[in-house]
């Protein structure tokens, strides 16, 4: 076995950040344009290359797909038919992204067989589903996190509608006030997401002085209220505007997670994270974006549970301590995250019985394998363990140190 690192994708979407992902990768700062996303893993439209001792790379698809039993192990490559689950990302949000949810497996299949028996291309850009799978998704902070995610409690999202006290949105108010349940949350975004543009120009910069106001006033629902002017601003006329006042806001801190299951409609507002998601294509989008936005597919698959949104701090699993597992009932990914302290060297063993990215995000480590390869894995960089190999054993050259670990999930 050889211990091997990855050369990874960058995405350069017009909402990233130029300095973040840079300056992780240890390039020039600020970059020349807006660098959203560092991709991990094997998918199709930019894998990764495995980088061998000799300086020669090969990509992560090809290696998958010439050795689906050696790479990914013979469970999980007979679960997900020779391909690799999940796919490892860092973001770095500096803009808020479209508004969206994602299918559940049931319905991607469905969606899938519908759209290829329509003739639709899967490149086309009206298509909702290029691929036949779900996208669960779980992303951990590694900075101050702020997203929307699940719809708020009904009751709680009356309040803050009534303390916006615009006349124009009491109509609406009360449409919830009436039926403050998942019906009642289904009923008035249906109405948001679908009104008219004239009725919409004239209630959404209402409801934006109204959130001025509100500010100004101290009110309880400051947080909610800069979202929302946050959101007008970039997005003028859009819909989405008024049916962000539904969802929870959120703010997480370094090390906690989300877990967004198929049907959660969210939005990521701005910060740094590792983002863990099924390895497809798969969006339905609500609105705060020129793409594809498709209403009555939206409706299919968003889910309307609503309460609270539960944080994942990582439940401590092993090794004195070091390492947090963020569980979820995700077949296709799991994420656990292994800390160590400035003045702790100890080893902590990694291995399953399925394939590894394994991805530094602060310090230095070490990592050895039982034929003595080693390698040293710097801030950013990231290495590929295939289900073929034996574990390895990971320490610190230099602390604190963080390490990211990615498997297929244990049910796959």
């Amino acid at each position: 076995m050889t211990v091997e690192l990855l050369r990874n994708a960058v995405r350069p979407y017009a909402w990233g950040s130029r300095t973040t992902i840079p300056e992780l990768l240890g390039r020039p700062v600020p970059a020349p344009h807006p660098e959203a996303e560092l991709w991990m893993g094997a998918h199709p439209g930019d894998p990764s290359r495995v980088v061998g001792q000799d300086g020669t790379e090969r990509s992560l698809l090809d290696l998958v797909e010439g050795d689906p039993v050696g790479q990914l192990g013979q469970r999980c490559a007979r679960r997900w038919g020779g391909r690799l689950p999940f796919l490892l990302k860092i973001l770095a949000v500096e803009e808020p992204l479209s508004m969206q949810a994602h299918p559940s497996p049931e319905q991607a299949a469905e969606g899938w067989a519908r759209e290829e028996a329509a003739g639709i291309a899967r490149d086309a850009p009206n298509r909702n589903y290029p691929d036949s799978t779900a996208k669960p998704e779980l992303v951990c902070a590694l900075t101050e996190f702020h997203a929307l995610a699940g719809f708020r409690e009904p009751r709680h999202t009356v309040r803050l509608l009534r303390a916006l006290d615009t006349p124009g949105l009491t109509k609406y108010t009360e449409l919830l006030a009436g039926q403050p349940d998942p019906d009642g949350l289904r009923t008035l975004f249906t109405t948001l997401i679908t009104m008219p543009q004239p009725t919409l120009d004239q209630l959404l910069p209402e409801v934006l002085d109204a959130c001025v106001r509100h500010i100004k006033e101290h009110g309880e629902f400051d947080t909610e209220c800069r979202t929302v002017l946050e959101l007008g601003e970039a997005h003028p006329r859009d819909a989405g505007v008024l049916a962000a006042l539904l969802l929870n806001r959120l703010t997480l801190s370094a090390g906690e997670a989300l877990y967004l299951p198929a049907g959660n409609l969210h939005l990521y507002l701005h910060g740094t994270a590792v983002e863990i998601l099924a390895n497809s294509d798969n969006i339905l989008r609500c609105g705060l974006t020129p793409k594809h936005v498709d209403v009555p597919e939206l409706l299919r698959v968003v889910d309307f549970a609503c309460g609270d949104m539960p944080v994942l701090d990582g439940e401590w699993a092993s090794s004195q301590g070091r390492v947090a597992l963020y569980r979820t009932d995700a077949p296709e990914f799991e994420l656990s995250r292994v800390e160590w302290a400035a003045d702790d060297r100890d080893e902590v063993w990694l291995g399953a019985p399925g394939p590894e990215i394994l991805l530094c995000t602060e310090g230095e480590l070490l990592l050895c394998s039982e034929d003595g390869s080693k390698v040293e894995l710097r801030r950013g960089e990231s290495v590929w363990l295939p289900a073929c190999d034996p574990a390895v054993r990971v320490r610190p050259v230099a602390g604190p140190a963080r390490l990211f670990r990615a498997t297929a999930g244990t049910c796959a």
